[in-house]
């Protein structure tokens, strides 16, 4: 079973509390891939900002983005799960405007933001989750 797999079954299994995740606020989203069609689930970390969940495609700093955020900027829409509510979130890239000051607040949440942030040239996209009424 590979990391992920791991941290899924436990966010499922004990209502959003992962060990390795403690104080820490993560989401699962499932996105449909954009070359397969495949669901495909990702823990993903999130900052809380008023009824949307931005998450941050940083993808440990990497050059590139990861498939999650490929996947679900095609498909434009996703399902997330947070602890006890499962829904559909559309995508929308934040402003450059909003930029700065959510990637404070992240970084003051969780520290490691920045050493992802600085690991690499690209501008790390960041994106809000939206729900969507169905």
């Amino acid at each position: 079973m590979s990391y992920n797999e791991r941290v899924i079954e436990e966010f499922r299994g004990n209502g959003g509390a992962v060990t390795d995740f403690k104080g820490i606020s993560l989401l699962l989203i499932t996105t449909t891939g954009a070359q397969t069609g495949v669901l495909r689930t990702t823990p993903l970390v999130y900052l809380p900002d008023g009824d949307r969940l931005v998450v941050f495609a940083a993808n440990g700093g990497a050059d590139r983005s990861p498939a999650w955020y490929h996947n679900l900027m095609r498909a434009g829409t996703a399902i997330v799960e947070t602890p006890g509510r499962r829904y559909r979130v559309s995508p929308v890239l934040v402003t450059a405007a909003e930029r700065d000051e959510l990637w404070r607040r992240q970084i003051d949440l969780v520290p490691q933001f920045a050493e992802f942030r600085s690991a690499t040239t690209r501008e790390i996209p960041i994106v809000a989750l939206q729900p969507v009424s169905d």
